[in-house]
């Protein structure tokens, strides 16, 4: 099987995953460069040391345009690097919430139901019409429901900072999904760079493969035209 040497790590490869430096973008052959002097135009790598110097690449742009990486951005780069899905990465697990923060989602979200308005509706009318009707106007709780206001007053009290918590946790789950969605168009946009990286570096590809056939057409006709000038 042939094989070649890689001019950075010097290690042996296959010699379909050599690349010529010429075909590389100019930045990522620059940021080689840096690291290695000696590398030139006529020397070769593989695909797999041009994919690292391009995720340093990427690497770098984000320092250049953030400043530095935060936590989800160097996230975002392991998911790129080991084929990773994000939204597998970091779910939102609601088994992590405290009973008390259940409790209030779990009356929040009876609170705001039409079966809490139609179990109250009927409370408030059975207790009003046992008072008025039935008792005569003369039972626990006469006109004008004194007892009833208080327990009202008292309900609105509690529920108040019951919803309050529960808006709270929605508060949290609703960052937690924009920190997903975030690092989703991160990913995207990073994706979408290395995409440009590899069809640019297969478009020089052909076009040298395209000129190596036509030196070889020419070398051809030459050998041609030659025969034909011995012969005459």
């Amino acid at each position: 099987m042939k094989t070649f040497i890689s001019e950075i790590s010097k290690n042996e490869f296959q010699y379909s995953e050599r690349v010529l430096a010429k075909s590389i973008r100019k930045s990522i052959f620059e940021l080689i460069k840096k690291d290695h002097p000696d590398f030139n135009l006529k020397s070769a790598i593989s695909i797999s040391e041009l994919n690292q110097y391009r995720q340093k690449y990427i690497a770098n742009y984000l320092i250049d345009e953030v400043g530095e990486l935060s936590v989800l951005e160097q996230d975002v780069l392991k998911t790129i690097e080991n084929e990773e899905v994000i939204n597998k990465k970091e779910p939102i697990d609601n088994n992590n919430f405290t009973f008390g923060q259940r409790l209030a989602d779990n009356i929040a979200s009876f609170g705001g139901s039409w079966s809490f308005i139609i179990l109250f509706g009927l409370f408030i009318l059975i207790w009003i019409s046992s008072n008025v009707y039935f008792l005569l106007n003369k039972g626990f709780d006469p006109y004008p429901f004194i007892l009833l206001n208080l327990i009202l007053s008292c309900l609105a009290a509690l529920q108040a900072p019951v919803i309050m918590m529960s808006q709270n946790r929605q508060e949290e789950k609703d960052r937690e999904r924009s920190k997903q969605d975030y690092m989703v168009n991160l990913k995207s946009e990073l994706e979408i760079r290395m995409l440009h990286e590899k069809i640019d570096h297969l478009i020089i590809h052909q076009q040298q493969e395209l000129l190596n056939i036509q030196q070889v057409q020419v070398e051809m006709m030459e050998d041609i035209m030659k025969q034909i000038r011995v012969k005459k």
